[in-house]
């Protein structure tokens, strides 16, 4: 394993979170991955793309099927995948008509978002959350903070970004009135993930008072739902816990089942307003292989009652906290992290080495957090 890694260390460039490596994978199944020394762990991080579980069965059969049907698709044509896949996601958004656009990774459908709500509103200027993470296109990336390092210079202009809610949501609120109110050409869109990564839930109210701005402005109300969507929290939508209905979402991540990436935009249809111009014209924007993935995923998620089974096993999971550390979890579902002020792994807070050595695989979320993201509601063992 040490070779692999070294070698991966040598031929990738270094970067934050990724590059160089941990450990080298073998094997993945369910909610168990294999290093190539044969230890077994238990994967309570996943980035957030493992919610039916590794390796589905059933989803690796599909593709099989699919790599012997139709492969691949060229742009400005169109096949079954593609077309069950928008039917599929569109029956499940609760609000007015929409339509869907796809790509390859959730920071470009991010960017597909942005482009929609700036011709449909005439403007360009934006609303996000700071400490908020949305992709690393220069245009999500510069959605998660007013600062970053200067040798990747300048940013999209008009970017405004306001104190989280798990800070404090009533200065949230105030700072985007005076955001709003402060604009000399207007706010396209307020971007954020109705339930950030880090499991804090929203306020009650928070939401609707954030959807009655935007329409007083005329601004269009993104939500980036990559990691929280598809049932993770016990409803489809996270955003339907809290009693809004955004103009666009964005889904990503486990949408692919854990094994393809793809993304999706279902937005408002009123906001198809510039056919002539090129949103999201991505080579496999319509790849019948990955729309084959999230159809099948979507058909497992729905079959096997995962959102249901998510609510169910989050109580259950909370409850058990409770009873053990007399700690409450945060989150919903099982969307869920250790309760605010604790740290995993002792006073030395070295959550990451004392729990692989227990056989299980948290996310560091930050400088200062633990957050064991739940193992997939399909646990195949």
């Amino acid at each position: 394993m040490n070779d692999l890694v070294a070698r991966d260390a040598a031929a990738f460039f270094h970067q934050r979170g990724s590059s160089p490596c941990l450990a080298a994978l073998r094997a993945v199944g369910g909610c168990w991955i294999e290093d190539a020394d044969g230890h077994r762990m238990l994967d309570f991080h996943g980035n957030t793309v493992h919610y039916i579980g590794h390796a589905h069965p059933r989803l690796i059969a599909a593709l099989q099927a699919q790599l012997q049907e139709l492969p691949f698709c060229p742009r400005r044509h169109t096949n079954l995948p593609a077309v069950e896949l928008a039917d599929a996601l569109l029956a499940r958004w609760p609000g007015s008509p929409a339509r869907v656009l796809f790509a390859t990774g959730g920071s470009d459908a991010m960017e597909i978002a942005l482009k929609l709500a700036r011709v449909a509103t005439g403007r360009h200027e934006s609303i996000s959350l700071e400490g908020s993470y949305h992709g690393d296109g220069l245009g999500a990336f510069g959605l998660g903070s007013a600062r970053h390092d200067p040798r990747l210079g300048p940013l999209l202009p008009g970017r405004h970004h306001v104190t989280p809610y798990w800070v404090d949501a009533g200065r949230m609120l105030d700072e985007m009135r005076t955001t709003f109110a402060a604009s000399p050409t207007g706010i396209a869109a307020v971007v954020a993930e109705p339930m950030r990564t880090n499991c804090h839930v929203p306020p009650p109210g928070l939401w609707a008072a954030v959807r009655a701005l935007c329409d007083a402005h005329g601004a269009k109300l993104i939500f980036d739902e990559i990691p929280s969507g598809l049932g993770k929290t016990g409803r489809f939508f996270a955003f339907e816990h809290f009693g809004v209905v955004p103009d666009a979402v964005v889904l990503g991540k486990s949408l692919g089942g854990g094994i393809v990436p793809i993304a999706a935009v279902i937005a408002d249809a009123a906001l198809n307003v510039a056919p002539e111009l090129n949103l999201g014209h991505y080579t496999h924007e319509k790849n019948p292989l990955t729309c084959r993935a999230a159809v099948e995923t979507l058909r497992i998620i729905a079959e096997e009652g995962l959102a249901a089974r998510a609510e169910a096993m989050g109580a259950a999971l909370c409850g058990a906290v409770q009873a053990a550390t007399g700690l409450t979890p945060r989150g919903l579902g099982l969307f869920a992290g250790p309760a605010a002020g604790r740290r995993l792994g002792g006073a030395g807070g070295n959550a990451g080495g004392a729990v692989a050595a227990a056989g299980l695989l948290l996310h560091r979320q930050g400088a200062r957090r633990d957050r064991p993201v739940a193992a997939p509601a399909h646990h195949r063992g």
